[in-house]
């Protein structure tokens, strides 16, 4: 008996970063512990998942000094950087790995405030996705 597979449940893989930097556009993103951090990590994860070539890269990977991640933003297309709020955190981290930033957003210039909270909305995080990819370039493929 054959088993039908839903390809929509099926995991989507992302490119490779490491094997394919220098055509994407590699994004470092804020992962802070309040409202505005989580919006600028789901905002990468966005503008990766409904991107075309475009990467979340791991920001503390880079902050630990992992050659290979170190590497990948410095072959990177461009490099992107989400911070959540003005404390710049994931810029300083990639600033002082000595990787070039082509964009940097915080997620507080969209006019969200910084909150205490890890709950936050679907239209704060399509808010600023949208105008993100509007500015950089990166084409989304959203449903209505």
């Amino acid at each position: 008996m054959s088993e039908v597979i839903d390809m929509e449940k099926l995991p989507k893989f992302l490119p490779s970063c490491h094997k394919e930097a220098e055509n994407l556009d590699i994004i470092f993103t804020c992962s802070g512990a309040a409202s505005v951090g989580k919006i600028g990590h789901e905002v990468g994860v966005l503008l990766t998942n409904a991107g075309q070539n475009a990467r979340l890269c791991c920001t503390t990977a880079v902050a630990a000094g992992s050659e290979m991640h170190l590497d990948i933003g410095k072959r990177a297309k461009k490099v992107i950087v989400i911070d959540g709020c003005p404390m710049k955190c994931a810029t300083k981290v990639i600033d002082k790995a000595g990787i070039k930033i082509d964009h940097s957003f915080t997620v507080t210039d969209f006019g969200i405030a910084k909150q205490p909270t890890l709950d936050i909305s679907d239209e704060d995080v399509l808010k600023v996705a949208l105008e993100i990819a509007d500015k950089v370039g990166i084409k989304l493929n959203l449903k209505p």
